[in-house]
């Protein structure tokens, strides 16, 4: 018995129905994906990019916070004053509440000194009868100017930046004082 095989049919090229000018299915697919990774490769490197190079914008706010009215505040004799003062903390913004001891020297003067001793960051306060301001947990005494009379603070108390606009006392950023007890 002899088995016989199909009959083989030579490959005629006027009789496949692709044209010279039409891309097989594989370069097709191939194009497709790499035309999708070129895509992406964008979307991934244009941000990328930009956090890179492109400064970021600052967010301008105002140094300045609105304190308080100062046209009622006595001549000599401070006044512990609290504002609202907001920051950004990553990308949550804060109003925290702040205090100042505010000293009105004459019209239209007026310091503004942070509440914290110098020596260890304690809360002061002002006594009346000795005209000082006293740091109860170490001992340390301020004069109405803020300098040193007596105690381990190594510098005089800290001063806030201050305005005055239409009566209204405008609190500024806390400046250290540099200045050491001599």
């Amino acid at each position: 018995m002899s088995e016989q095989l199909p009959p083989t049919h030579e490959c005629n090229p006027a009789k496949t129905p692709a044209t010279a000018d039409a891309m097989p299915r594989r370069s097709f697919h191939l194009a497709v994906i790499y035309i999708c990774n070129a895509i992406m490769g964008l979307a991934l490197a244009v941000p990328t990019i930009l956090y890179l190079f492109v400064p970021p914008r600052m967010r301008k706010q105002s140094a300045f916070v609105d304190a308080g009215d100062v046209s009622q505040l006595p001549v000599g004799t401070p006044v512990e004053m609290s504002f609202q003062q907001s920051r950004v903390d990553g990308w949550r913004a804060l109003t925290e509440k702040r205090t100042a001891w505010v000293v009105k020297t004459a019209e239209n003067n007026v310091v503004a000194y942070g509440p914290q001793c110098t020596h260890l960051g304690c809360a002061y306060h002002w006594e009346e009868g000795t005209k000082q301001f006293v740091c109860p947990c170490h001992a340390s005494y301020f004069s109405i100017q803020g300098a040193v009379l007596a105690g381990p603070a190594p510098r005089p108390l800290d001063r806030y930046v201050t305005k005055i606009q239409d009566n209204r006392l405008h609190i500024g950023p806390l400046k250290v004082s540099e200045e050491a007890k001599g």
